[in-house]
């Protein structure tokens, strides 16, 4: 957990080797009514040797559920994109060796990189407990 002026920021999910990764930060203490639906500001951030970046977005509740079903996905070694919609940038996952995660800037930019990346064994385990932690905390904020 990361802790910036007073916002509690937690890793969603993590792709990461020792050169590169992808990783989804949700600030858990701010939440952004639209409607019904409690938003989270995020961003997918994006570190490797050669491109360094960050993309903005927002995840609701219903985003948690959906990246739970794209972790099933991946365990069954289907490939998987989130958030779905359309609505803000997304990632594409797929379960090659290496992993392929590709990091898309839509609508806005339209930019898309493509990282590929040799995750530790574990890597869908790990992830399943980032979720679960991101999950009490916006509970806790709820």
């Amino acid at each position: 957990m990361n802790v910036v002026d007073g916002a509690q920021t937690l890793e969603l999910f993590r792709f990461a080797d020792s050169v590169q990764n992808v990783t989804v930060e949700v600030r858990c203490d701010a939440p952004l009514m639209m409607g019904e639906e409690r938003y989270y500001p995020a961003e997918i951030v994006l570190r490797s040797g050669f491109v360094n970046g960050r993309v903005g977005l927002q995840v609701s509740h219903e985003d948690l559920d959906e990246w739970e079903r794209c972790l099933d996905a991946l365990r069954a070694e289907e490939g998987a994109e989130w958030p779905a919609g359309g609505r803000s940038a997304w990632v594409e996952v797929v379960p090659d060796d290496p992993v392929e995660v590709t990091v898309h800037d839509s609508p806005s930019t339209q930019i898309v990189v493509r990282v590929p990346v040799d995750v530790a064994s574990g890597w869908l385990e790990e992830n399943r407990l980032r979720l679960e932690r991101v999950r009490a905390a916006l509970s806790a904020t709820s």
